[in-house]
């Protein structure tokens, strides 16, 4: 599967630069045209073939360090794949850090609206910690990582033991996560419905969320990451300046809605950088979180240079 770059334009209303090619930020293409890394295994935990992780060991010995991620694409299989995310896992895999990449059916895709997509994730996560010996992966002290529409979902796995008894998403041991990185997420399902953080648009977000009815008036109270606050997992919220896509007024109004709940999180926000500059490899954006992921990890961080 390939990401489809055109899509994405059409659906987020962007260009690729603006009109008079001033625009700073790096357009989609200059990523998605570089060499492509590849990972060292694939496992489906489900019958359909979207549901699958795609694994990345580094060739160091013992237990690896291990980031799950999850990426993007307003939660929309023909906007974004889990190859997406190559660029950055592979970086990840050259540092010593394995990665667990993994894909879902998207709400546009049979069986991906709610709760599919939700039971994908947590399916995905879970296989984690049931194949973590097979692949020598430490899952003591995981992180995961999550870009977009990536970060809600990353946000919402690490608040999985807040979900109510009665949601058919509750579990009753889902994978513990020691931190997540939500980077230009959309952390707040309802305010993701409003402008400004409408850009994935408030029909996606009905799919994802499903239909309130009777015996579920509030879809948010175990779709939302902002509703589920608070749960123990430590949070980084990583933003770009020039990101148009998921500016940091997103994580400024989740901040509001954390604090009210008195719950503390990290914020970092990259000056001169945008949407894309995220999760591309030489970027000051990505330099900053590979520095989150090895502080998270309790790794050797890396200084600026």
């Amino acid at each position: 599967m390939k990401y489809v770059l055109l899509a994405a334009v059409a659906l987020l209303g962007l260009t690729l630069v603006s009109p008079g090619g001033t625009d700073a930020t790096m357009p989609w293409v200059d990523l998605i045209s570089r060499p492509k890394p590849q990972p060292d295994a694939q496992m489906s935990y489900g019958a359909d073939a979207l549901q699958h992780v795609d694994i990345w060991l580094p060739k160091t010995a013992g237990k690896h360090p291990v980031v799950l991620m999850v990426h993007g694409g307003c939660w929309q299989t023909h906007i974004a794949d889990a190859t997406l995310m190559n660029y950055i896992a592979g970086d990840l895999r050259a540092r010593g850090i394995a990665v667990w990449n993994i894909e879902y059916r998207g709400i546009d895709r049979p069986g991906g609206g709610y709760p599919g997509i939700f039971l994908d994730a947590a399916a995905a996560a879970d296989a984690l910690a049931a194949n973590a010996t097979r692949y020598d992966l430490d899952i003591a002290n995981v992180v995961a990582f999550g870009h977009s529409a990536g970060g809600h979902l990353a946000l919402w796995l690490a608040a999985r033991e807040r979900i109510p008894a009665d949601s058919t998403l509750h579990a009753k041991a889902p994978l513990k996560i020691a931190t997540a990185i939500s980077v230009g997420g959309l952390p707040d399902l309802e305010a993701a419905q409003r402008a400004p953080g409408d850009t994935c648009g408030v029909e996606a977000v009905h799919l994802l969320t499903g239909t309130p009815s009777e015996g579920r008036p509030n879809v948010y109270r175990d779709t939302s990451p902002a509703e589920l606050m608070p749960f123990a997992t430590h949070q980084v919220l990583v933003n770009a300046s020039l990101d148009r896509i998921a500016p940091p007024s997103f994580a400024d109004a989740y901040e509001r809605r954390a604090k009210a709940r008195h719950v503390v999180l990290r914020r970092v926000v990259i000056p001169g950088e945008g949407h894309v500059e995220l999760i591309a490899p030489g970027s000051a954006a990505w330099a900053a979180e590979v520095r989150e992921i090895q502080r998270a990890l309790h790794l050797p961080v890396e200084t600026s240079k």
